[in-house]
């Protein structure tokens, strides 16, 4: 078994993101200088992003053993309560499985997301240990198509705003927002700041704006000449798509969305049972 990995100097401090999507060169969004600060993260997240990237490395492949919480908390100088909070990280994230014995089971090599809940981009990637970054590439008024209408529930031809967002984790692109927003909700999202991490999270705290529902139809797509250019790929490679629509409390259609993954770049999961399944199939 391989002995644990080293605590991750990297992941003990806030990586910044090597696009424009968290900050411009040497500042914060202020304007600031950011340089020689910069908190570091909880202990449990430093060694979750330690146990990560042992398992992404191949350190600990698929159906090898993680060592015990016992062996991590000496390893990394941590209270076994530390430990357990990083391996739930990863119990979230589909990197590890049930116990065999007091150590856990390695299932994939990539963080998984789950739709039991719903949550944003960035909440996902704190959750893993990850930092996600956002860049508007461009936002424009215009008139909502038939699908997009039904969709947001207003006449075709009705006023949207229609923005196009690359989205990053640790400053590599994973994916690509093409978001239609309601005209109600269009003066507050242009406010925003065009790399604001979290969308979701600045609406909630400058509108008291819920995301309460969210419906995903997911099927796979080949990238096209922007897909390629933005997320790095070659023109026609497979991509991944998630079209979700997301309403208020009240059944208040948001925004609706078609977002396309980068190959490789994050796994989503669906656990069901006899007595819930939120997963049906349908024709495409």
């Amino acid at each position: 078994m391989p002995a644990p990995p080293p605590p991750d100097d990297d992941a003990r401090r806030h990586p910044r993101s090597r696009s424009r999507a968290r900050t411009g060169a040497g500042g914060d969004r202020s304007g600031r200088s950011t340089a020689g600060r910069g908190p570091e993260p909880p202990r449990h997240e430093a060694i979750a992003a330690a146990l990560r990237r042992a398992i992404t490395e191949g350190r600990y492949p698929v159906g090898a053993t993680l060592p015990s919480e016992a062996e991590l908390a000496a390893a990394h100088g941590a209270s076994r309560g530390t430990v357990r909070q990083a391996v739930a990280a990863l119990l979230a994230e589909g990197l590890v499985g049930s116990r065999q014995g007091a150590r856990r089971v390695v299932l994939s090599t990539t963080p998984s997301q789950s739709f039991t809940e719903l949550r944003s981009f960035a909440q996902w990637a704190r959750a893993g240990g990850r930092t996600a970054g956002g860049l508007v590439l461009s936002s424009s008024r215009g008139t909502a198509r038939a699908e997009e209408a039904g969709l947001l529930q207003v006449p075709p031809g009705a006023p949207v705003l229609h923005v196009l967002r690359l989205r990053t984790l640790d400053g590599d692109p994973v994916l690509l927002e093409r978001t239609v927003y309601a005209e109600w909700i269009a003066p507050a999202v242009e406010a925003l700041p065009d790399d604001c991490e979290s969308v979701t999270e600045r609406l909630r705290r400058d509108e008291g704006l819920v995301f309460a529902h969210g419906e995903h139809h997911i099927d796979a797509v080949a990238a096209g000449t922007a897909d390629a250019d933005h997320l790095r790929v070659r023109r026609g490679s497979p991509l991944l798509r998630v079209r979700r629509t997301t309403t208020t409390a009240e059944g208040r259609p948001v925004e609706t969305s078609d977002d396309r993954y980068r190959p490789g770049s994050v796994v989503f999961t669906v656990r069901n049972s006899t007595q819930t399944n939120p997963l049906t199939r349908t024709h495409a």
